[in-house]
């Protein structure tokens, strides 16, 4: 049985690395910044290692089988034979092997790829705090005051500094073609460090199930040159709306990011996407803390929950 998982792993990964999977880039196999590529790397070498020990399993099965069939009377069979030094070398000491440097690869690797350790560059960072909504994402840029609905742009080769939280239930948060996944919960928050080495669009999503929009919790990531992202910029300051404290309540309501445009009345940005052209002083740390004072919320305060009242979301009493 654990031939069979092995191998069917094996045929898995091959044909995600096959021309026609690589056109939807969306994956870390097709990385577009260098974090993406050493989680490639990482897989690529851990398959490398693995198949040492699994390839003779694939290859010396079958031959044992057609060596001792039943019609082959030249086979030597000795059932007193019980124990060969050397294939006790090779059976135990090669696996013992693999697994010692994949545990050193694991432990390099796991603090190289920490996702709470800034990128060195000399460009200045951008900050983007992200709020996880039912069934979408609030992106908001703190050093430029606007924010996106299902949206996210960055400019190339800027490492992006995201600061993360949920005003619902935990999600995850995944671009793969640029990072792995990071989890939100509300009332915390979480880090994760990026940078784009080319130009293009790339799609994230939430990986943790919660409830009926779960499918369409995905946002397209755009990488633009730095003149774009200005051009970007003024874009969005020209929206037709501001987040208020009245509209985000709206938007924190359970929809979809075409069903939350609609709610809003907003006509900038594509479909399914929201932009405002500017955002309260510490929206963020306001949702970020309300989960931080020790009352109970009650249920018609939270998002997400289906006694959820947009005119019932403030701050419990200190």
């Amino acid at each position: 049985m654990m031939q069979i998982r092995c191998l069917f792993s094996t045929l898995t990964l091959f044909v995600v690395l096959s021309p026609a999977f690589a056109q939807t880039r969306d994956s870390f196999l097709q990385p577009a910044g260098p974090i993406a590529d050493a989680q490639r790397t990482e897989l690529l070498q851990i398959l490398g290692w693995t198949m040492i020990a699994i390839i003779p399993v694939f290859l010396l099965v079958p031959l044992i089988l057609w060596h001792y069939r039943y019609r082959n009377t030249s086979a030597r069979y000795t059932p007193e034979w019980d124990r060969s030094r050397m294939l006790e070398v090779l059976m135990w000491g090669v696996p013992v092997i693999i697994v010692c440097i994949l545990s050193a690869q694991l432990v390099r690797t796991t603090h190289d790829l920490d996702p709470y350790r800034p990128i060195a560059s000399d460009t200045p960072e951008l900050r983007v705090q992200v709020i996880g909504l039912d069934w979408k994402w609030l992106f908001i840029y703190p050093d430029h005051n606007i924010a996106t609905v299902n949206a996210l742009t960055i400019p190339v080769d800027t490492p992006v500094a995201f600061e993360l939280t949920t005003d619902t239930v935990m999600q995850s948060f995944l671009i793969s073609s640029l990072a792995g996944q990071i989890y939100t919960m509300p009332g915390m928050q979480t880090q994760l460090h990026v940078i784009a080495t080319e130009t293009g669009t790339f799609q994230g999503e939430n990986t943790q199930f919660n409830g009926i929009g779960f499918t369409d919790q995905k946002f397209d990531t755009t990488v633009l040159s730095n003149s774009d992202f200005s051009a970007w910029l003024a874009q969005v300051q020209a929206a037709d709306l501001s987040l208020t404290e009245e509209r985000y309540a709206t938007l924190a309501a359970p929809s979809t990011g075409a069903q939350a445009k609609a709610a809003l009345a907003s006509t900038s940005g594509p479909d399914g996407v929201v932009y405002f052209a500017s955002v309260p002083d510490g929206m963020f740390e306001s949702v970020l803390h309300r989960y931080m004072h020790g009352n109970e919320i009650p249920a018609s305060a939270q998002p997400g929950t289906a006694a959820y009242q947009p005119n019932a979301l403030e701050e419990p009493d200190q």
